[in-house]
């Protein structure tokens, strides 16, 4: 099996090549074995996320704190994964417990590093080559956890909602 090596503030850990996470998410699985569920349980909700990522790419390319060549990169890989054809295959790299620490951090970690490593991986280079596109630095640029996490939260209600007013058979969800 391919590995590759990923590093963070605690050190240094081995991960399968094939997962679309890295390091930080490798810790959440590790140290946040709560419940059975995953997030990956919940594809909505990783919509709203991805969706948040893209939109603040867009805002950090137009206030010039991203470049140009970057944020095309991270908005590729958003807009691979959004595909309706595509999410199901994305989900599975979302193995957060929905119980895990913090106000959402390991969710929040997990969409950038999978954002990052489908950028990469669609614009020629290996996972884990964050030094090109960074989890952290460039697909999380200019957010917080805390505002973040609870965007995707509502912009997935959002398409939750519309959706079930549809299966009600109305025609959209009133403004």
């Amino acid at each position: 099996m391919k590995t590759r090596k990923e590093f963070d503030l605690l050190g240094e850990i081995e991960l399968p090549n094939d997962p679309y996470f890295g390091i930080h998410m490798q810790r959440a699985i590790d140290n946040f074995k709560i419940s059975k569920t995953r997030i990956s349980n919940y594809p909505t909700f990783i919509k709203g996320l991805v969706l948040t990522k893209k939109a603040c790419t867009f805002a950090n390319l137009e206030i010039g704190t991203i470049p140009s060549d970057k944020a095309e990169m991270i908005i590729q890989a958003c807009n691979e994964i959004l595909l309706k054809e595509n999410l199901r295959r994305y989900t599975q790299y979302f193995p957060t417990d929905v119980f895990q620490g913090g106000a959402g951090t390991s969710v929040n970690m997990n969409t950038n590093e999978v954002i990052a490593n489908v950028a990469l991986e669609l614009n020629g280079y290996d996972k884990g080559r964050y030094d090109i596109i960074h989890p952290n630095d460039h697909v999380n640029k200019s957010q917080s956890t805390n505002d973040a996490y609870p965007t995707g939260f509502r912009v997935a209600l959002y398409y939750f909602l519309n959706d079930l007013i549809l299966q009600a058979g109305y025609n959209s969800m009133p403004v």
